[in-house]
């Protein structure tokens, strides 16, 4: 592996064709020949960057990775945390409880949550559940503080533009800031888009769509950051409910949620694209 990534290198040199060296993990595309070495896959990597058959990879930068996997990680744990509270929810509905629970996402609704399960079993089980959930909120808490001290070192302007927009708060601000990281790097609106998953994947050919494929390419982080803010954004200011209401009444409610998520994607674009904060005026017009 080693032997032919240098080969090619060597060769893209001679022929002042850029190298990356992410490229020669497409080697697995093109393996099938009745003769393979290093000397023959070198060149054929070096025909394809001739060709332009293989984009130039975005490295990103390493003082910022830390974070991002810092982020992902907290990202984790909330989910683990929705589980054990989704699971007592669900006893709760097992053992018919005569009143719901309600939201028992913060502590303060927690309180004489035990003495509502008269079962001591099950009751035993719902203590081990707001155990591990009032450990998580103790963890989450410190990566957040962590994570917005570093996101202000990195980039302290995009991250205030990022939470000029309604919905989106400190965690989806982060989310944004560090799996974007630089805007650039999407020379149209449409590619950023893609990337995010906010648009349909369509296999066409001759004017007929045969179905779709690809949903699982672009960044699964981003797609669910702009399906939170969207669905926060109409819910936190009424101008977003009457766009919502227009969307739902149009298309229905959960394409209109991919919609406003899709809207929102270019609104985000062109913000960090001309560093200017939101205008709810703008975006509702355009």
């Amino acid at each position: 592996m080693h032997v032919f990534m240098v080969l090619a290198a060597d060769l893209c040199a001679r022929q002042n064709i850029p190298f990356v060296l992410g490229h020669a993990l497409y080697m697995g595309a093109i393996h099938g020949g009745k003769s393979k070495n290093d000397k023959i896959d070198s060149r054929k990597i070096a025909g394809l960057l001739r060709g332009g058959m293989l984009p130039m990879a975005f490295v990103y930068p390493e003082k910022m990775r830390a974070a991002r996997d810092l982020l992902r990680r907290r990202n984790h744990l909330m989910r683990k945390r929705a589980e054990l509270l989704a699971h007592i929810q669900n006893t709760a509905k097992q053992y018919n409880l005569p009143d719901n629970l309600g939201c028992i996402s913060k502590a303060r609704q927690r309180t004489n949550l035990l003495e509502r399960f008269h079962d001591p079993v099950v009751r035993t089980s719902i203590k081990a559940n707001l155990d591990i959930i009032n450990a998580h909120d103790s963890v989450i808490a410190e990566l957040e503080r962590e994570i917005i001290k570093n996101a202000k070192h990195h980039d302290p302007t995009i991250y205030a533009l990022l939470k000029t927009i309604p919905g989106v708060g400190k965690i989806i601000a982060l989310d944004l800031l560090y799996e974007i990281c630089n805007i650039s790097r999407f020379p149209t609106v449409q590619k950023f888009s893609s990337y995010c998953r906010l648009v349909k994947c369509v296999k066409e050919s001759n004017g007929k769509k045969y179905g779709s494929s690809g949903k699982k390419i672009g960044n699964a982080h981003l797609r669910w950051a702009f399906g939170q803010a969207a669905q926060l954004f109409y819910m936190r200011n009424k101008r977003g409910k009457i766009l919502m209401n227009r969307l739902t009444a149009r298309y229905g409610k959960g394409k209109a949620l991919s919609v406003l998520a899709h809207k929102l994607g270019r609104t985000v674009y062109y913000i960090l694209t001309n560093r200017k904060g939101f205008d709810m005026d703008k975006f509702l017009t355009a």
